[in-house]
């Protein structure tokens, strides 16, 4: 349905104009992680007319997620697909003169060069920092924007990274947090009004970037606190690009796979997520045939879950798997192997 009306409002707000929302038309974006911050991101960005986005998650959506991911609903739920086709389904509802690919995967440093090699800007609608790090390491090695985004409690941040123009991810923190140092939705929570101001500080940083008003985008890192009702702005000038390791010595240990794990425990979820990049594809109708005489086996084209004794297992095509009933990960490997294989 083409209609010509549908940015008119947006398109007189004298900045972007009718030149800045070509670009936007024109545009390809990469959003990693459609959970919180991601749903909010492509959402905001599908209404503005933004041309293409590639959404890619690695999860399924279960009942606690709908506090905070305003996408989804409880039929969604029930439906047990995966995140990102959701996601796809609603967006082509609402806008579907925009191109949207959604795709099941985990972002890792053997696929995120096919992932990201063809947009002008990626979203980071992630919950951890491993996979921030490869965003910060494929950005900076290609020069491509992105923004940084995370959120615990009722506080949140963000930050625009333009390679070569402003400081970098590493240039800020130097290297990722030590498991086991930084809060997480496990221990503090998360109030869902700090997803929505989050993502909508970068949703408004992409459209600057993407329709050309590069010096609108913050060169500083936001800080919002609802609760306390504080706003911060940390000035990034202190910060030298030219002793950062990633923009001056161009080490990007986790875009060549040196750093991060494969295996990650999932925030608020009692779960482990295992993730085999080298592994051949399963097929999720010969797993389901060997495990139907045993268990209760529920599978779509997208995953397949059983359940024994405490653990449900959520196996995907690319070979991870989601253990739920522990946050071990040799317990998770140990039920992984027994029942689907090593």
């Amino acid at each position: 349905m083409n209609s010509p009306n549908r940015y008119l409002r947006q398109a007189r707000f004298a900045p972007l104009g009718d030149a800045g929302q070509r670009r936007l038309q024109a545009s390809r974006v990469l959003i990693c992680g459609c959970g919180a911050l991601g749903s909010v991101l492509a959402t905001l960005l599908a209404r503005a007319g933004v041309g293409f986005l590639r959404i890619v998650d690695r999860d399924f959506l279960e009942w606690s997620n709908l506090q905070r991911q305003v996408l989804f609903n409880e039929a969604d739920v029930v439906s047990g697909l995966p995140k990102a086709i959701l996601a796809g389904a609603k967006l082509r509802a609402i806008n579907s003169e925009i191109e949207i690919e959604t795709l099941v995967v985990d972002v890792h440093a053997g696929n995120i060069d096919a992932l990201a090699n063809d947009v002008q800007l990626v979203l980071d609608g992630t919950d951890n920092f491993e996979i921030r790090f490869l965003l910060n390491d494929f950005a900076v090695r290609h020069g491509i924007p992105w923004v940084f985004g995370g959120c615990i409690g009722a506080e949140g941040q963000t930050m625009s990274i333009l390679p070569g123009t402003t400081p970098c991810l590493r240039c800020l923190l130097g290297d990722a947090p030590p498991p086991g140092t930084t809060e997480t939705c496990d221990t503090a929570g998360i109030l869902a009004p700090i997803i929505g101001v989050i993502a909508s500080i970068q949703a408004c940083e992409a459209i600057k970037i993407l329709s050309g008003n590069l010096a609108a985008v913050s060169r500083v890192l936001q800080v919002v606190d609802l609760w306390h009702n504080a706003t911060r702005h940390v000035r990034l000038d202190s910060l030298r690009p030219a002793d950062c390791p990633c923009c001056s010595g161009r080490e990007f240990p986790w875009l060549e796979g040196r750093r991060g794990a494969q295996s990650v425990v999932l925030c608020g979820r009692n779960a482990v997520q295992l993730a085999f990049p080298d592994s051949p594809r399963i097929s999720l109708e010969q797993l389901a045939a060997k495990l139907s005489s045993t268990f209760t086996v529920t599978r779509n084209p997208y995953l397949l879950r059983f359940s024994v004794d405490k653990y449900t297992l959520t196996v995907f095509p690319d070979g991870r798997a989601i253990v739920a009933g522990t946050e071990d990960f040799a317990e998770a490997r140990s039920v992984y192997a027994r029942y689907v294989g090593a």
